[in-house]
């Protein structure tokens, strides 16, 4: 067991420092070749926090663990809404974009509820994940439009870290990114490899671990983004951070892990799919009531994570 733990604790430190390489990489080498800073702070820093999620689940998908592979999405997706939410706004009140409420909140439902339609079967066939994947460059294509259009348009706060004037030469971006995948392709291998072992050793299925431990551990990019920009006072970053991760969870990582290998829904109940569901829900009213999250209702949120912890986690 001790060995099990020691290779996802590892893993999480090669996911977090591999998706942060990655992400400075790739948005140095863009602006080197003249892409304009909000394009790629809409495209490669927004997506690049979910990288975790996108290479765990592949690789849990090549080697046949469609469980693990769902369960990390919508594991990932709860502990995002929740847990880092809820979290954020305990430290500081999160303000709430009307824009985000009127068009990001309402694609992250409509994608949670075509989850639910597609496993209706039990199985997210590849017609069904290219679909996901078509969908997903659909809301690509709306999100980059306005900036498009409006060149002008401030940049976010959320990506001044990584767009920094001091883009670097080209050379040093390639190998950012190199070790940047390197490290989260690492960092899946040893976590996948970690949970089926401890999953065996429990005697849990692998959804559960998917939906509890390797959820967790792909979220620390989101968690310490939004976590030190509810401390810095900066909370439009911690709510877009987290919509639009989930988001990309929803069509791109089960859009790419079904298009390699149709995913099972093995272990995996309607519950589990009733509480993804039902937290996607939940941010509507929450973020509508005033344009913020208050701490009672991150309270809310953390407090329904542990009930559905309690019930989930085999006694």
């Amino acid at each position: 067991m001790y060995s099990s733990v020691g290779l996802i604790l590892a893993s999480t430190v090669l996911l977090y420092f591999g998706a942060d390489l990655l992400v400075k990489g790739s948005s140095r080498l863009a602006l080197s070749m003249k892409v304009a800073p909000l394009i790629v702070g809409l495209t490669v820093v927004a997506f690049g926090t979910s990288m975790p999620e996108m290479i765990v689940s592949l690789k849990a998908s090549f080697s046949g663990n469609s469980a693990l592979s769902l369960g990390n999405v919508l594991g990932s997706n709860i502990f995002n809404l929740c847990v880092i939410l809820g979290l954020a706004s305990l430290i500081h009140p999160l303000r709430v974009q009307s824009g985000l409420v009127r068009r990001d909140v309402p694609v992250m439902i409509l994608a949670s509820f075509l989850v639910i339609l597609f496993f209706r079967d039990g199985v997210l066939s590849r017609v069904e994940s290219l679909a996901f994947l078509f969908f997903f460059l659909v809301y690509t294509g709306w999100t980059i439009r306005p900036a498009l259009e409006k060149k002008e348009k401030p940049l976010n706060d959320e990506f001044k870290d990584y767009l920094s004037p001091k883009t670097g030469t080209p050379l040093l971006c390639i190998l950012f990114i190199g070790g940047g995948l390197g490290l989260l392709v690492g960092g899946a291998h040893f976590l996948v490899l970690g949970s089926v072992s401890l999953a065996r050793h429990f005697g849990v299925s692998e959804a559960v671990i998917g939906l509890t431990i390797v959820a967790a551990g792909t979220s620390l990019p989101e968690l310490a983004t939004s976590v030190v920009a509810a401390l810095k006072k900066e909370p439009d970053i911690s709510v877009g951070n987290i919509i639009g991760s989930n988001i990309f969870n929803i069509l791109a990582v089960l859009g790419g892990a079904g298009a390699v290998r149709p995913l099972a829904a093995n272990g995996i109940t309607w519950t589990d799919m009733g509480a993804f569901v039902m937290t996607s829900c939940m941010a509507l009213p929450f973020f509508k009531s005033g344009f913020r999250l208050s701490r009672p209702e991150g309270g809310i949120l953390l407090a329904l994570y542990i009930v559905y912890m309690i019930f989930l986690w085999p006694h």
